[in-house]
């Protein structure tokens, strides 16, 4: 008679870096500041990251969201989201005299004041991105007659420019690298003389999270990202698992959303999260997971994460007048799982 086959080992690799990135921990600590040192209601303009739980969260402890400044009463305090705003958005709370902390993500304002030095070149920007996410709305609006968005490489032969010889590409923080580049080269294809940008604008920890999914994604058969359907990156990450030779990807928000379907014949399980989840939805994950025998945890590591942003000037000046030291951006939640590294 033959022996019953053993179950095979059910594991789950864990990609290193993922969530809070700097920017989202930044933006997020500032709203939380703020709710402590002025009180409630603090306005927020838009979600200050893309993600319902933190969005939530803020709610509950006194945060109101809302989608103009319009909607904010005359000279209460408002927060700008970590995607940046235009220009235009700057003028309308101004004109409201409402008192703003301007959350956008340093890395975001870098790709802002690039648009403003080749417009003012009178350069041709074309702007790799999302048509109508926050991020590609605030910085296309430093500079409209400018900037034209492109939306993915199927786009560019739409796109026409003033003069080939000056025409320069920027991009959106939190795009998926590879797409991005295949953008870029179907670009120069069309415009031979197409500039770079000083710096990279897909930012360190979209990438990072980008080159870990990356490396687990060949040995697993299911990957889950955690993020929420309006994050950027937390798509894109799905997109990137399965292009590296993941069997399926699913994005989830949170653990209830898990199918314990999605894992039947699975042997190893792929987790992540985009860079404005918070750890603690993770580990939900990771112990639902464990419930379903997944309970053996692999860190896979491709990079180290220590970058760290000011909170915005506007709150630190207050902070520093009330004799409250600031303080850094060191969220627990960012920590790592005691899990076992690759």
């Amino acid at each position: 008679m033959t022996a019953p086959a053993e179950n095979p080992t059910r594991r789950v690799l864990l990609a290193a870096p993922r969530g809070y990135c700097a920017g989202v921990d930044r933006a997020v600590i500032a709203v939380e500041k703020a709710l402590e040192h002025y009180g409630p209601p603090v306005y927020v303009r838009k979600e200050i990251v893309h993600n319902k739980f933190v969005v939530e969260t803020l709610s509950e402890r006194g945060a109101v969201f809302v989608e103009e400044t319009d909607e904010v009463p005359e000279g209460a305090r408002v927060v700008f989201s970590a995607h940046g705003v235009s220009p235009a958005v700057h003028a309308a709370a101004a004109a409201r005299s409402l008192q703003t902390i301007d959350a956008t993500c340093p890395l975001v304002t870098k790709v802002h004041k690039e648009a403003v030095r080749f417009a003012s070149d009178d350069f041709d920007i074309l702007l790799i991105g999302h048509d109508g996410h926050e991020e590609v709305e605030g910085t296309a609006g430093e500079a409209p007659e400018h900037i034209q968005v492109v939306n993915s490489p199927d786009a560019v032969d739409d796109v026409t420019v003033r003069d080939p010889e000056k025409v320069v590409w920027l991009s959106q923080t939190t795009l998926s690298v590879d797409e991005t580049m295949e953008t870029v080269r179907r670009l120069r294809e069309r415009f031979p003389s197409l500039q770079d940008p000083p710096s990279d604008d897909i930012c360190y920890a979209t990438q990072n999270r980008q080159v870990a999914v990356k490396k687990l994604a060949p040995e697993c058969d299911v990957v889950v990202v955690v993020g929420s359907a309006n994050s950027s990156n937390s798509v894109r990450l799905v997109e990137v698992a399965l292009d590296a030779g993941a069997r399926t990807s699913y994005r989830i928000d949170r653990a209830a959303e898990l199918d314990p379907a999605w894992f039947e014949g699975a042997s190893t399980v792929g987790v992540t999260s985009g860079a404005s989840v918070p750890e603690i939805l993770v580990r939900d994950v990771l112990e639902s997971l464990a419930s379903m025998g997944f309970a053996d945890v692999e860190e896979v590591r491709t990079a180290t994460e220590d970058l760290m942003f000011s909170l915005p000037r506007e709150l630190r000046a207050d902070l520093k007048a009330a004799g409250k030291a600031p303080a850094r951006p060191e969220r627990g939640a960012r920590r790592s799982l005691e899990v076992t590294p690759r």
